[in-house]
């Protein structure tokens, strides 16, 4: 979470003069819920998921991370969670969270902001709803290991 919280740092220092953003980890974020004040965004990155119990492990093109910002009175909070994985093979295993990549974070993180200028700023930015990437599309995905495929918020789905 460490090298979250750095690359976020390093992408917002001169985002939006006069404004101070900061990352916050919470694990109780829902998909398809969030507080009053507050805007969702749900991103999508590859990652790799190494489960502990079973020791078994696969990529996934489709690791969801849902993330909710606010901005008040010049302070600027992103929350946020990676969905997690669990092991198709074993019923009792626990949903564990994959590993993301450090250049998977960055452009994850500059997809953020971006959203940030979206949702907080009402930017047009042109995009026209164009997905976000973030991700190599040509990895698998397994929907019977994923969160989000079964909250139903996986475009995969």
């Amino acid at each position: 979470m460490a090298e979250w919280t750095r690359l976020f740092e390093i992408i917002a220092e001169n985002f939006k003069k006069g404004d101070n953003w900061r990352l916050e980890f919470d694990e109780d974020l829902l998909h398809n819920h969030q507080k009053p004040g507050w805007k969702k965004c749900i991103v999508s990155t590859g990652g790799r998921s190494d489960l502990s119990k079973c020791g078994r492990g696969w990529s996934s093109n489709m690791v969801r991370v849902v993330c909710h910002m606010r901005l008040a009175y010049g302070q600027g909070v992103v929350k946020v969670r990676p969905t997690r994985q669990k092991c198709k093979m074993c019923t009792d295993a626990p949903m564990e969270e994959p590993s993301i990549a450090s250049d998977n974070i960055r452009t994850l993180m500059k997809n953020v902001l971006e959203k940030i200028r979206i949702k907080c700023y009402n930017e047009n930015l042109g995009r026209k709803n164009r997905p976000f990437r973030s991700f190599d599309t040509t990895s698998p995905h397994e929907p019977s290991h994923c969160e989000a495929c079964m909250q139903g918020v996986c475009p995969k789905r």
